[in-house]
């Protein structure tokens, strides 16, 4: 673990993994509850975590590689379950690299038990670790210019959802109508940091 000084109230976090980001991000939020620390926001990334509004970085940093940081807990508030119809245009290339028949890419993918690594790129996306690396697949050599909403796809080790229709070069295997982004709904995104998600198969309309 290493801790940065970023500006006069920032720090920056770098961890090995993205498990341990996901793990500090928890431990930082239960010890901000508990009132042992004082921070205005906790920003998780793929292997960083930046907290932000603090009194004092320097000390900070100097405290963090002292700290006893637990396995990510399960969270009590159950899973996400985004209903999807695997009929994106990827499909196909998705199963030659993984090397299964395309029929084979939607039950390996339902099946896996996915985490909220962290959220970004657009308000309502999020970074989803759950498949086995030899399932890791690479962006699409040429980006498509505008990537339907409620896409769900697949880049490197993440599977995220478009919130909204944007340039993107992940590659696509579903689609959802799952709302991700709701300025009506508390909270707002329909996936967190930290939540648990599973997908479930339903047949294309």
């Amino acid at each position: 673990m290493r801790a940065l000084p970023v500006g006069e109230s920032a720090l920056l976090v770098e961890v090995p993994s993205g498990d341990a980001a996901q793990a500090l991000h928890a431990e930082l939020l239960r010890r901000r509850a508990e009132g042992s620390l004082s921070v205005r926001e906790i920003v998780p990334a793929a292997r960083t975590v930046l907290l932000d509004g603090v009194d004092d970085p320097v000390g900070l940093a100097g405290r963090l590689p002292s700290w006893h940081v637990p396995p990510l807990p399960a969270r009590a508030d159950g899973t996400v379950e985004i209903p999807v119809r695997y009929d994106g245009p990827d499909l196909a290339d998705v199963a030659a690299l993984w090397g299964v028949d395309e029929r084979e890419v939607p039950a390996i993918h339902a099946a896996a038990e996915f985490r909220v690594a962290f959220c970004g790129f657009a308000p309502g996306f999020g970074y989803l670790t759950g498949l086995p690396s030899r399932y890791d697949v690479p962006r699409r050599a040429t980006p498509r210019t505008a990537v339907p909403a409620g896409s769900v796809a697949l880049a490197g080790p993440y599977t995220g959802v478009y919130p909204r229709s944007s340039p993107g070069g992940w590659q696509l295997i579903g689609t959802t109508d799952a709302v991700l982004w709701d300025h009506a709904r508390v909270p707002a995104a329909l996936l967190t940091p930290g939540a648990r998600v599973r997908f479930v198969p339903v047949e294309p309309s």
